[in-house]
This record gives C-alpha cells, sequence and structure tokens, in this order.
C-alpha cells in the first residue's frame, strides 16, 4: 500500500511543471545483466547487508541482489548526467559518490525488490526538490548547486537541514542542545548519520518507511522535525549520559 501511494504521489508531481524543481534529461536503463563485482567494495557489502535485511522481512526473494546492483547502477548513470566536473583534493569530490545509497536501497525494499518499478520512481523523484533532501548522492557534484558549493564539498542536508536541527533544538530542548554543547559534539553530526544513512540501524523497518513517506508527501522540512522529535524521545536518555 504504501509502496503504490508514494508511487502514484510522486508520478502525480513530476508531471507537473510548477512541482519539477529540477530538469533532468531522457535516459534508458542499461543492460540488465549487471554484475555484483562492477560495484565499488562499498556498494557490494551495502548489497549484501540490503539483501539481508530484505530477506529478513521478508520483501525480497532469492535473486534480489542482481536486481539491487541493477538499481544501483542504473542511478550512478543516470545521476552521472547531472554532475559537473571538479578538480579537487578531497576524496569525497572523486566522481562517484562515497558512500552506499542507502535511500535508494529503502525505495528497492519498499517496492518488494522490483527493480524496473524502483528506477522508474526514482527517475520521476528525482525532479522533486524534496529529493535533494532525501537522496544524497541525488546533489553529489551537481550541475544544480553552485560551484563554489560543489568545491567545498558540502553537502546541503548539513547546511540546510542540519543547521535548522540545532537552530530548532535550541528553542525546543535547551537542555540536549547544552548537553550536546558541553560533550564538544554538534547534533547536526549524528544528524547527518541517520539522515544519510535513512535512519537504518537506528529505527525499526515500519518507521523508516513512515520517515520517508512523510517527507516525500509533507515536504522537505518533516526531516527536521522527525530529528527534533528524535531528540525529544531520546532526552531523558541523553541528560543521564550526560550526568554521567
Amino acid at each position: 500500500v504504501l509502496a503504490e501511494l508514494i508511487e502514484k504521489f510522486v508520478s502525480h508531481l513530476s508531471e507537473s511543471r510548477m512541482d519539477c524543481y529540477f530538469s533532468t534529461g531522457n535516459y534508458k536503463a542499461m543492460d540488465a545483466d549487471v554484475k555484483k563485482e562492477n560495484l565499488s567494495s562499498v556498494q557490494q557489502l551495502g548489497v549484501e547487508m540490503t539483501v539481508r535485511y530484505g530477506k529478513y522481512l521478508n520483501l525480497l526473494k532469492e535473486d534480489a541482489e542482481n536486481g539491487l546492483c541493477f538499481v544501483l547502477m542504473n542511478c550512478e548513470e543516470f545521476l552521472k548526467q547531472q554532475q559537473r566536473t571538479v578538480v579537487s583534493s578531497l576524496c569525497c569530490l572523486q566522481e562517484c559518490y562515497a558512500g552506499y545509497d542507502w535511500f535508494a536501497s529503502s525505495i528497492f525494499l519498499i517496492m518488494s525488490g522490483d527493480s524496473e518499478k524502483t528506477l522508474t520512481f526514482l527517475q520521476r523523484f528525482s525532479h522533486l526538490l524534496v529529493s535533494a533532501f532525501l537522496w544524497l548522492p541525488r546533489l553529489h557534484l551537481s550541475i544544480h548547486l553552485p560551484v563554489t558549493t560543489v568545491e567545498y564539498g558540502i553537502h546541503p542536508v548539513y547546511y540546510c537541514s542540519a543547521h535548522h536541527i540545532e537552530m530548532l533544538l535550541k528553542a525546543e530542548l535547551p537542555l540536549v542542545c547544552s548537553a550536546f554543547h558541553r560533550s564538544g559534539f554538534t547534533p547536526s553530526q549524528i544528524c547527518l548519520q541517520w539522515i544519510t544513512q535513512c535512519f537504518w540501524n537506528y529505527m525499526d523497518w515500519s518507521e523508516i518507511c513512515h520517515y520517508i513517506a512523510i517527507c516525500i508527501l509533507l515536504g522537505p522540512d518533516y526531516q527536521i522535525y522527525m530529528c527534533i522529535s528524535v531528540f525529544r524521545h531520546l532526552q531523558q536518555d541523553i541528560m543521564k549520559h550526560t550526568e554521567a
């Protein structure tokens, strides 16, 4: 039901010029016979973890690995069409996105391992503003960002979402904000970790689905509210750890 809901919603928005924040060219999917060895070692490890988790949740079948590899390779090629060349010594700016694509993997699980549906969804989703915040590889070396922003290697999730989380935390949860300040560790660091991983390893699968659906349906600012609500939920534990 969730897959159908976000699929129809994104399909509807991507057909409206008013809602299409990013313009993208036409892309035809590559050959379905994509080998796992074509992926980086980080991606290969991510594929193994995703498939293992998907089988544990009874969402994936035995041949799911090839389907996920197909999605990841095509996403990489599709996003390359919207990247600029930057000469930089920063490791994070060397060609492909350095980490694993947790958002594409999450959508793959939501779509029950249907690679064609996943890829179609992601291509449509890439037109929308919310894709910049939920799907981190989306704006890697992107032509949609100013050159200076790309050269610094700082993702909009850090200077938009994480910045607003810290501002809201001061107003909404001053004790939590103070605890972080005393620890010498910033809330934005942990939030960036949560957001990059789509809350994998932090929330249950149903909650991860709710996070993705809420942000798609209600807007990217709900990413900020979600992080604040998690901090509110953890406030007592944070205070205990601060005292200890």
